[in-house]
């Protein structure tokens, strides 16, 4: 026996580097997600060219999504030019052929790691968002078995708990990123680490949305025209992160989701944390560009367009 005959001869990867099978079979999930709104979809989770935990099940998604046609752009935490949104974008793009774009408005295919863009995605756009923990009932029931069962019997009492329980605490609710959703009136999800101030931007939406969880090897979907309602009591409504007031220091735009940035001197810069929206406005001010598409937002405000 020789270390050759061991050993296969080099072959080029398959189109978008994962091989047929797996893009079946991811596909086959994202079908059964499709169908039940909210509900966790099993499937074996791949081996792809960066670490666990860092968008693993978003890029697989991506990679069975993408193909020459498509236009995609990568986002993280609101910004395209990150190492981790940039080395992403670049990896799609050789393996597909596809091209690649940091304008929202141009994208088909948009891979997010805990935002949702600022401006309003339209019908032939998907959104692939990166899920470290699908479960939202984990906080309350860390055997997975029993926490399965209590989704088949919409057993959700103990999240209701929690929320009460902060709200005696603290006096309102202190649910921060991924507030737990009830999509289409049955499965409550975790959607992502999105702020609250993204959680809206979900609900009877006309894209399609696809959150994927690579570590833990469960994705499951938000399809078009679907209610995304967070778990809020009659009397306590839901309230998103109060940033109506705050001001852009670069590109000036005021009402968006902000991100506070220190100062030498001690004080704090807002930056909108869409990049791209704010370079829109900036080249819209200076005449080089066009003004950025319409906003989930208006003036704090959400106001579907």
């Amino acid at each position: 026996m020789t270390l050759a005959a061991l050993t296969r001869k080099r072959a080029d990867h398959s189109y978008g580097f994962l091989d047929a099978s797996a893009k079946r079979e991811l596909r086959r999930a994202m079908v059964k997600a499709v169908a039940v709104p909210g509900c966790q979809i099993p499937y074996a989770s791949r081996e792809v060219p960066m670490a666990r935990g860092w968008g693993t099940g978003g890029l697989q998604v991506t990679l069975t999504l993408v193909n020459p046609r498509s236009c995609v752009k990568v986002i993280d935490q609101g910004a395209d030019d990150s190492v981790n949104a940039a080395s992403i974008r670049r990896f799609v793009t050789r393996v597909s052929g596809a091209a690649g774009t940091c304008d929202t408005t141009a994208a088909t295919l948009i891979q997010s790691r805990h935002r949702i863009p600022e401006e309003v995605l339209r019908a032939d756009q998907m959104l692939v968002l990166q899920v470290p923990n699908p479960e939202p009932l984990r906080p309350v029931e860390p055997d997975m078995s029993r926490a399965r069962q209590m989704h088949a019997d919409a057993d959700y009492a103990r999240l209701w708990l929690i929320l009460y329980e902060q709200v005696v605490r603290a006096g309102r609710i202190m649910q921060g990123a991924g507030y737990p959703a009830l999509v289409n009136g049955r499965h409550v999800m975790t959607p992502s680490p999105i702020p609250r101030w993204d959680l809206p931007k979900l609900h009877m939406a006309e894209h399609l949305t696809i959150l994927s969880a690579g570590r833990e090897k469960r994705l499951y979907a938000v399809p078009p025209h679907t209610t995304v309602e967070p778990l809020v009591f009659d009397d306590i409504p839901f309230r998103v992160e109060d940033h109506a007031v705050l001001t852009c220091g670069r590109s000036g735009l005021r009402g968006y989701f902000m991100n506070e940035l220190p100062q030498a001197d001690g004080g704090v810069m807002h930056e909108v944390s869409d990049s791209e929206l704010g370079i829109k406005a900036i080249r819209a001010a200076e005449g080089s560009g066009p003004a950025p598409a319409p906003t989930w937002y208006r003036a704090g405000e959400f106001r579907r367009a």
